[in-house]
């Protein structure tokens, strides 16, 4: 079967829907863990009392905390719905942080082929994650636009190496075949409330003292290889080209590179260090432009930068722009965070 009709058959499964079996109990010490995964030392991240300064129940997850049990339920996605392609490259990620979700938060996750769309030859696929509370209110929606790769850009001596280096029970060149039995589900049309935050006053910065034009002060991190292993295992990414230098080099990368998902988290921390509350962030959107390279010699180091774009006395919030650059190239192609200021 050509590209041409296998894209046109998986146009035909864009709305396809199911829900994640059982539910995600969001656990205190998972919150910890991811913070340290993705070096966000925010007292509301790690201490109850902290938290609660803010308004928060529980310590306060990440914003992008929501991208690990993400990947666990896009799996069937990928493996089962999603046709044509051998493996996948992560090239934007837009968070909607509708109530920041916290410690004990149980959650229900709906996913979704949400877009299917040819951009300069390749096909970009969009799955959308829906987080449901227990009170049935949407709490986050994490939106997840990867480009398709065929077996012709990988190579049957790569396609081995990797399954070779791969945790037992687990394939990223799985493919579902297009001629398997498919059956079309889709989101039942029942309402979801969305959830609110705006009883709790943001812990942020004073809407009055921030101008358009601010600069956020530039802060570096730095990423070993040792900081990859310990992402890809709190995180679920098993790719080995987060921690093969030989099959990042197979897979036509000068050497081992950091996750997507991890530079997008360094960010998100970086801002909350700024702003003071990371729940008050109710927008996150990266595209990935470059790849942060991670030599086992030196590692690297991500240099973090940001500007105020706009303000809305209205709604005192305010537009964020995030740059980060790694040996002197942009990671970050676009970042924004909208954000609810005090």
């Amino acid at each position: 079967m050509t590209a041409a009709s296998e894209a046109s058959a998986l146009e035909e499964r864009v709305g396809h829907h199911y829900q994640m079996d059982g539910t995600y109990l969001v656990g205190r010490e998972k919150v910890r863990e991811y913070a340290r995964a993705v070096q966000d030392y925010h007292p509301a991240h790690w201490d109850v009392d902290a938290a609660a300064e803010l308004g928060y129940s529980g310590l306060v997850a990440p914003i992008t905390f929501t991208s690990a049990p993400g990947m666990a339920c896009n799996r069937r996605m990928f493996e089962s719905v999603v046709i044509g392609y051998d493996t996948y490259v992560q090239t934007e990620e837009v968070f909607e942080q509708h109530r920041p979700i916290v410690a004990g938060d149980e959650l229900h996750v709906d996913v979704e082929l949400t877009s299917v769309r040819r951009v300069a030859g390749r096909d970009l696929i969009t799955v959308t994650n829906t987080f449901t509370d227990a009170a049935g209110e949407r709490v986050h929606t994490l939106h997840t636009t990867v480009v398709g790769v065929t077996a012709e850009d990988i190579g049957a001596t790569t396609k081995e190496a990797v399954q070779n280096a791969m945790m037992h029970d687990f394939n990223i060149l799985d493919i579902a075949e297009s001629n398997a039995a498919y059956v079309k589900t889709v989101r039942p049309e029942d309402e979801v409330p969305i959830a609110v935050d705006s009883a709790r006053r943001p812990g942020t910065r004073n809407f009055d003292d921030v101008k358009v034009g601010d600069e956020l002060p530039t802060h570096h991190t730095r990423l070993s290889r040792g900081d990859l292993v310990n992402y890809a295992g709190v995180a679920g990414d098993a790719n080995p080209i987060h921690w093969d230098e030989q099959l990042a080099k197979l897979a036509g990368l000068p050497d081992v590179i950091a996750h997507g998902m991890l530079t997008m988290g360094l960010g998100a921390g970086f801002h909350s260090a700024w702003s003071g509350d990371p729940g008050a962030v109710t927008r996150y959107a990266v595209r990935l432009s470059q790849p942060a390279i991670v030599s086992a010699a030196e590692g690297c180091d991500i240099e973090f930068s940001g500007r105020v774009k706009s303000l809305d006395p209205a709604t005192r919030e305010g537009v964020i722009i995030l740059g980060a650059k790694s040996g002197g190239r942009k990671i970050f192609g676009l970042a924004t965070m909208h954000v609810r200021f005090s």
